[in-house]
C-alpha cells in the first residue's frame, strides 16, 4: 500500500519553506553564523544554525519550538487543500526537546512562564482547533517514527488524512552537553569526510499532509511507500550496524523494492566520526555496484534532531519533482567506508528520481528509514 502525500511545510536556517530551502541546498548557501540565542562567552563553541528571527541579539523568546511548529503545519495544511479547522484531523509531533528552551529561560533567567505554553497542544488547538493531537520523543529520528506511526493509522483505517510534523529548536542544556564532548568544536559540519570533527545543531520544523487517496484533481507531492522502526538499544550515543541495517531492509522490503530499485538516499549524515562510518559500511553492504546517489544537508542546514528525519524526506521529495540532487557541502575527501559510494558533492546532481530512501537515527538505537516514491 502506499499513501500520497498531499502538503509539506518547514523552515530552517536556510529558509522559510520547502522550496527556498531546496534552492539553499542546492547553491550551497550555509545558516551557519555566530550563536545568538545566548552567552556565547561561556562556551567553547561559537557557531550554530539558528534561525534567525529574534528581535534582539542575544536575547532568546520563549515559545520559538512552537512558533516553527505551527508555521510548517500551517504552511503543509494550506499545500494540501485543507480547511483552516483540523478539527477530526490527527496531527502527530515529532521531537527530541520540545519547549525545553522555554523553561531554562524561566529557570535561570526569570522570563515569565505560561504552563500551557509547554504543551503542543494547547497551540495546535488554538491556531487549528485541532483536538487528536499527540507529541512523541524520538530523540534524532522522531519526526518519522510519528511518520510511521500515522502509516498505522491509515494503513488501519482510523484515519483518512494524518498531518505528521517535526520540530525543535536549540537549547543551552543540550549545547552545553555538545560543547564538552567536542574538545575542539567543529569549524563546520562535513559528512562522510575523512577529516569530519562532529555535529553542530540546528534549529528547524516540518511537517507533511498524508492521506488514504487523494482528492479528485488534487495534485499530489509523492507517495510515501514505507517507513521502518527499530530500537536496538545497543548504545547511548553509539550506533550499531545490525540495528540500522535491520531498518533499512525493513523498509525496502515492506516498499516491496529491491535496493536497486532506489535512486538516492538522503543520508542521516550528522558529521560525527560513529555515524558516518556506520552509515557508510552499512550502505555499503545494503546497495551492490555503484548504488543509489547519496546526499545530506546537515552541512548546511546544522543536526535539527526531532525534524531531521522529516526535512530530509521533503528534500528528497523535491528532488523527485525536480530531478535535482543537491551536493553534500564541505565534503572534499570521502572518508574509507564511503570510498566506493555515490557521494553527491560539489555541484547538484541533475538526474531522474524515481525512488528517495531516507535514513534517520537517534540516540538509544532508535533508527527510522522510509522510501517514497514520485506523484505517479
Amino acid at each position: 500500500m502506499t499513501y500520497p502525500i498531499l502538503g509539506i511545510g518547514a523552515v530552517a536556517g536556510i529558509g522559510a519553506d520547502p522550496d527556498a530551502i531546496f534552492d539553499s541546498l542546492c547553491a550551497g548557501r550555509s545558516g551557519l553564523a555566530p550563536l545568538r540565542a545566548f552567552d556565547r562567552s561561556r562556551f567553547n563553541a561559537q557557531q550554530l544554525f539558528e534561525i534567525d528571527d529574534r528581535q534582539t541579539d542575544g536575547v532568546d523568546e520563549p515559545g520559538r519550538a512552537t512558533r516553527f511548529l505551527v508555521e510548517a503545519i500551517r504552511q503543509a495544511a494550506e499545500d494540501a487543500g485543507l480547511p483552516e479547522d483540523l478539527a477530526g484531523i490527527p496531527v502527530l509531533v515529532g521531537t527530541g526537546l520540545r519547549e525545553l528552551r522555554t523553561l531554562e529561560l524561566w529557570w535561570r533567567d526569570g522570563v515569565p512562564l505560561d504552563s500551557d505554553g509547554l504543551h503542543f497542544e494547547n497551540a495546535l488547538r488554538r491556531h487549528f482547533g485541532a483536538i487528536d493531537t499527540h507529541t512523541f520523543a524520538g530523540a534524532c529520528s522522531a519526526s518519522l517514527y510519528a511518520l510511521a506511526l500515522a502509516w498505522d493509522l491509515l494503513e488501519l483505517g482510523e484515519a483518512e488524512t494524518v498531518v505528521v510534523a517535526g520540530c525543535d529548536v536549540v537549547t543551552e542544556s543540550m549545547f552545553g552537553q555538545a560543547d564538552r564532548v567536542q574538545f575542539d568544536p567543529p569549524s563546520s559540519v562535513r559528512p562522510f569526510d575523512k577529516d569530519r570533527q562532529g555535529t553542530i545543531l540546528g534549529e528547524g520544523a516540518a511537517a507533511v499532509v498524508l492521506s488514504r487517496s487523494a482528492p479528485a484533481g488534487r495534485p499530489v507531492r509523492g507517495r510515501l511507500r514505507s517507513v521502518a522502526v527499530n530500537c536496538d538499544a545497543h548504545h547511548q550515543t553509539a550506533p550499531d550496524p545490525d540495528g540500522v541495517e535491520d531498518a533499512v531492509r525493513q523498509a525496502q522490503a515492506q516498499a516491496e523494492v529491491t535496493p536497486a530499485d532506489i535512486d538516492l538516499v538522503v543520508l542521516h549524515g550528522t558529521g560525527t566520526p560513529l555515524n558516518d562510518r556506520t552509515e557508510a559500511a552499512v550502505t555499503a553492504r545494503v546497495f551492490d555496484g555503484p548504488g543509489p546517489a547519496l546526499t545530506g544537508i546537515k552541512s548546511l542546514t546544522g543536526h535539527t534532531s526531532g525534524s531531521a528525519g522529516l526535512l530530509s524526506l521533503i528534500v528528497a521529495l523535491c528532488s523527485l519533482d525536480r530531478g535535482l540532487v543537491p551536493p553534500i557541502a564541505g565534503l572534499a575527501e570521502p572518508l574509507p567506508e564511503a570510498a566506493e559510494l555515490r557521494l553527491v558533492a560539489g555541484e547538484p546532481l541533475a538526474a531522474p528520481v524515481r525512488l528517495a530512501q531516507i535514513n534517520s537515527f537517534g540516540f538509544g538505537g532508535v533508527n527510522a528509514v522510509a522510501i517514497v516514491g514520485g506523484a505517479a
